[in-house]
């Protein structure tokens, strides 16, 4: 919660100061609307239709966020390469480009995945399949997803559709949207119900989704570093003033 914290509220005082209002329009809309998703995961009771929300806006984010990260990488690869010369592109330009490319899909890459941590932990509790600490609240039924709560199979007379089910190696069966969006979009690596480590390379055997779960180590691992770089840079400042190095 610190970490997301500074994440989120510090860069808005450095947008404000430098005038960078391209960023801070980008920045409110995110979190006008992640506040309002926030807002409908954390009321109780929970409705039905917030789970789906909820992971819909998420995995939207991460998508566009992978996507985003990816062309500005890209982006400053080809500079260096010297391919934008190739279109008549300044060095200045496109490497400015590609830097705020990459820097945008890498802040709320890390931005999106630490809200939906949170609020998969509020529905998942909320619903009770699920429990940080102990044992669940709720039997789960062979019949019932435990992330979103609702069947898993609804007859053709009832309102629903019949979706894509996974399951895990704990013999637990999901709608495979919503375990999708809990082990991607929402950083677990267990299942919701009875916690036995989920296989992720079974999950994503398809070579081409697997860069999905290394995308969302390397934005972990940024989160860390981004925000607790000015804290340990901060520290060994003061040490150093306290024993006269400076």
């Amino acid at each position: 919660m610190v970490t997301l914290f500074q994440m989120w509220v510090v860069p808005l005082y450095f947008t404000v100061k430098l005038h960078w209002w391209r960023f801070l329009v980008i920045w409110i809309l995110f979190s006008a609307v992640t506040a309002f998703v926030t807002f409908r995961a954390t009321r109780k009771p929970l409705v039905q239709t917030t789970p789906r929300l909820v992971y819909k806006w998420f995995l939207l984010i991460y998508k566009i966020s992978y996507a985003t990260g990816i062309v500005g990488y890209m982006a400053v690869m080809f500079t260096l390469f010297g391919l934008n010369l190739l279109f008549k592109i300044k060095p200045e330009d496109a490497m400015d480009f590609g830097i705020s490319l990459l820097f945008y899909g890498l802040y709320y890459g890390v931005l999106e995945r630490d809200f939906a941590e949170m609020c998969a932990d509020y529905m998942a509790s909320t619903i009770g399949f699920y429990s940080e600490s102990g044992m669940p609240t709720k039997h789960l039924s062979d019949s019932v997803c435990a992330v979103c709560g609702q069947q898993i199979f609804v007859d053709v007379s009832e309102e629903g559709i019949i979706e894509n089910t996974y399951r895990l190696s704990c013999n637990h069966v999901f709608h495979e949207f919503c375990i999708r969006g809990w082990c991607i979009v929402g950083k677990k690596q267990t299942c919701p119900y009875c916690k036995e480590k989920v296989d992720l390379k079974r999950m994503f055997s398809n070579p081409w989704e697997r860069p999905h779960v290394m995308y969302g180590q390397l934005l972990d691992w940024l989160r860390y570093l981004v925000a607790w770089q000015p804290v340990i840079i901060g520290l060994v400042q003061g040490i150093n003033y306290i024993l006269g190095l400076e």
